[in-house]
């Protein structure tokens, strides 16, 4: 685009370099890149096109040398310009091992300023070209992409599209009406030949008008094309948004063509899709700016890069696992207990040690991004600090309906003795904004025997019909490690290689045997026909190939099975919507604990 800036990229292990050459850089219409190792240098070059690359010759684990070999070795940086930065003397073998590389310059320390950036204006000269260039080739693409367009609607013309075809003399009389036009706006031919638009209640006035100042045109003048965006009115009273287009034609007396295209449909479509456009570039700057905040908040409060790394990573996981809760639900409410279910999955929470209780409600999306920051938080402060720190310890999760919102409780005990902390963290400032814009909306009460948290979502929560319930701990036949799979017969049908690999481990773990293995929709015919098995594992689609048929003769040859698919159950055979279904990317435990209860299903069905 014109407006992009040139960029250059500089890369020295030593942040003083960097900001003095960043200092002799700087202009206008240039982005300097600042890279403190050869690793960065590579992530910031598959990201951004650079103009210019300035490198230190002296470099840990992979010197300036190396880095450019491999920008040599690589399609999208083989041509990037190079110049080597170094404090060594001018020595010719050093050059010759530089140019070798690939450089196209060296400069050598300490930096003359005015060397350093008379080079640095040819490349950026350069670079400008090359900007330039890229300009007009995109705008002799949209020229090329606007004359095919306009040839496909002169073939769409001569080959008897739907458009609605009308042919009125110079006194604006319909001559010829076609059957496209009675299509669209359901006047037959008998009732409008003859008549003027205006008379025959097709076209307001205002559109007449415009037709009339058409044929007034001077034709030596008038332009190969007219075009009118108006409301006609139909047979029945509907309003039909059209697309007029007009071309007066001069054999002996005047005469205008006129083509229309109903735009109904596509008007609403265009207004629905701006607006949802619009909210999802809402959604979407509003979750970068989130993840911005809490990269940057957990980075300040962080002592060390993996203290960083698994703090960012737990509350960024937390957040995608709730978008994903939102996408099924088509960014509409949804239950509460669903995101409790995936924090004890997600190992945030202890299952055997949380007790929770509360009626069954939905909460708005935006409550539900904030909930599961905030049980995240709270889970991993418990496992750090608090309750699930020690066994024995326990937390109680409990909440209940207030007018439009809720009201949570969070509390510990078993736990080691807490006390209030000396300073907030950015971990207690996420829970403490649960409630959105309003203050005070969660509170803690730093009691010896445990915190307890009082959390109110003053909106956006919806009761469901359903009684109270108390969701006790999984029972003891779903933990991992019991031999009722021991010696059963399993057939895989998955085509990834590495799930296959991934299924077969926690299979094989929990002492089953994989008898046979397919992924093509042809094996898992093959094998499903002939293997004998106990239970098969089936994928929700083969290469983009249905299992339909590969489920049927499971069930004619009475193997009990579950399908493993990262599709949701409206996408699997819909014969088979009573068939467990195991969400990819799969949990171990919900894997064997599904297989056991088919196996027990069935031993149950043939006792």
């Amino acid at each position: 685009m014109a407006d992009d800036p040139i960029r250059f990229l500089i890369v020295d292990d030593k942040p003083e370099n960097l900001m003095a050459l960043e200092a002799l850089l700087r202009r206008d219409g240039l982005e300097v890149h600042r890279a403190g190792s050869a690793a960065e240098a590579l992530e910031l070059m598959l990201v951004h096109d650079y103009a210019l690359a300035l490198l230190d010759v002296h470099m840990p684990k992979i010197d300036g040398y190396e880095l450019a070999e491999l920008m040599r070795g690589a399609e999208r940086t083989r041509r990037l310009p190079i110049i080597f930065v170094t404090a060594s003397e001018q020595d010719d073998t050093r050059r010759f091992r530089g140019y070798e590389a690939g450089a196209v310059d060296f400069i050598f320390k300490p930096i003359d300023p005015v060397i350093l950036k008379s080079k640095a204006e040819v490349f950026f000269r350069i670079g400008q070209q090359a900007r330039d260039l890229a300009r007009q080739r995109d705008e002799m693409r949209a020229m090329a992409a606007h004359r095919d367009q306009a040839l496909a609607q002169l073939k769409a013309h001569a080959d008897n599209s739907p458009l609605g075809m009308v042919e009125l003399d110079g006194d604006l009389v319909i001559r010829n009406w076609s059957k496209g036009a009675e299509r669209i706006f359901g006047r037959p031919a008998s009732q409008m030949v003859g008549h003027r638009p205006d008379q025959a209640g097709w076209l307001t006035p205002e559109a007449v008008a415009t037709l009339r100042g058409w044929l007034a045109t001077p034709l030596a003048e008038a332009p190969p094309r007219h075009t009118l965006e108006t409301e006609a009115m139909a047979a029945d009273g509907r309003s039909v948004d059209v697309e007029l287009y007009g071309s007066v034609l001069n054999g002996g007396r005047q005469s205008l063509a006129v083509q229309g295209q109903d735009v109904t449909e596509r008007r609403q479509a265009e207004n629905t899709r701006s607006l949802l456009i619009g909210e999802l570039n809402h959604r979407i700057k509003n979750t970068l700016a989130n993840v911005q905040a809490i990269a940057r908040q957990t980075l300040r409060q962080s002592a060390t890069l993996p203290e960083f790394d698994k703090g960012f990573s737990g509350r960024l996981q937390a957040l995608a696992r709730a978008h994903s809760i939102l996408s099924d639900a088509t960014w509409a409410s949804a239950p509460l207990e669903r995101l409790i279910e995936d924090q004890v999955k997600a190992g945030t929470l202890d299952c055997q040690r949380l007790h929770r209780a509360g009626p069954a409600v939905e909460i708005s999306p935006e409550n539900m991004l904030r909930l599961a920051l905030t049980l995240h938080e709270l889970g991993t402060n418990a496992q750090k600090y608090g309750a699930l720190s020690v066994p024995g310890g326990e937390v109680w999760l409990d909440w209940r309906v207030e007018g439009a919102g809720l009201v949570l409780t969070w509390r510990e005990t078993g736990g080691p003795a807490v006390a209030a902390p000396a300073r907030t963290g950015f971990g207690t400032t996420l829970i403490e904004s649960t409630g959105g814009s309003e203050p005070g909306m969660a509170q803690a009460d730093w009691q010896p025997g445990g915190v307890i948290w009082t959390i109110r979502l003053p909106s956006g929560v919806t009761a469901l019909r359903a009684p109270t319930t108390e969701v006790v701990p999984m029972a003891a036949n779903s933990v991992p490690g019991e031999d009722d799979l021991a010696g059963r017969r399993v057939l895989l049908i998955e085509d990834e290689p590495l799930v296959v690999l991934d299924l077969s481990c926690e299979i094989e773990e929990a002492g089953a045997e994989i008898v046979a293995v397919a992924r093509t929709l042809p094996d898992a015919l093959r094998v499903a026909g002939e293997v004998a098995a106990d239970v098969a594992v089936l994928d929700g689609n083969l290469n983009g190939e249905s299992v339909v048929s590969v489920a049927e003769l499971l069930a004619k040859r009475g193997i009990p099975f579950c399908f493993v698919s990262g599709y949701g159950r409206e996408h699997l055979p819909r014969a088979f919507r009573d068939v467990p279904l195991v969400q990819k990317p799969f949990d171990p435990d919900a894997l064997r604990h599904t297989l056991r209860g088919i196996l027990q299903t069935d031993t149950a069905m043939s006792a």
